[in-house]
């Protein structure tokens, strides 16, 4: 038995990608973004409260790389792992985007009314954000992917660009948007967005960095 902990628009989607890639039955639990992620009983499952929570092979993994890693090495037909220091990396560096989308998110959105933000903190993390997009842009010269083929780390890194669009356009990078593009047009990664209805973190489309 496999079931995921899932809420759309976080790293957990990561996961759910990744289980739809690798073609998987599992069962999916659909968490908003409340008090019931601090219930005892999903606590018990993740100590810190958060998403993802992929139970599995009778334990359960609550970082979302920890799963792609796990999940490569539990299928290698599927040639989605990787091995060395470009793996490693590239795998990672999904989560140096994700530590200034966290950021941005919570000036936006999680912690401040708008007359609230902080335009000195959305300016530097935009502008990290920025550099992590040009640093892909660089590794992307006459690739595909950021490996030889695609494999998890791209999954790492495309939920990340996913996400970063709200504060951060892809339009200055050429090679990026037409990596992002590649990477949407995956059916797994379809199947992995929210669906029409769904409750959304981020309800505009992109986030300027506030005035004054």
């Amino acid at each position: 038995m496999i079931r995921l902990h899932h809420c759309h628009q976080s790293r957990s989607m990561r996961v759910l990608w990744m289980l739809y890639e690798l073609d998987l039955e599992f069962e999916l639990v659909l968490h908003a973004f409340d008090r019931s992620l601090r219930d005892p009983a999903y606590l018990a499952l993740h100590p810190a409260g958060r998403v993802p929570a992929l139970e599995i092979d009778n334990g359960v993994i609550f970082e979302s790389l920890g799963a792609l890693a796990y999940l490569a090495g539990r299928h290698p037909d599927a040639r989605l792992g990787g091995r060395g220091i470009d793996w490693l990396n590239w795998l990672n560096f999904g989560e140096t985007i994700s530590q200034h989308i966290a950021a941005l998110t919570q000036q936006h959105i999680v912690l401040y009314p708008p007359e609230a933000r902080s335009k000195v903190v959305c300016g530097i993390e935009a502008k990290r954000l920025e550099k992590t997009f040009a640093a892909l842009n660089g590794r992307l010269t006459g690739r595909d992917y950021l490996l030889d083929d695609f494999s998890a780390a791209d999954i790492a890194v495309g939920q990340a660009l996913y996400m970063g669009q709200h504060f951060v356009r892809l339009d200055p990078f050429m090679r990026l948007c037409d990596y992002y593009q590649r990477l949407a047009a995956r059916p797994a990664f379809r199947r992995a967005l929210p669906g029409q209805g769904d409750t959304l973190l981020y309800a505009q489309d992109f986030y300027e960095v506030p005035d004054g």
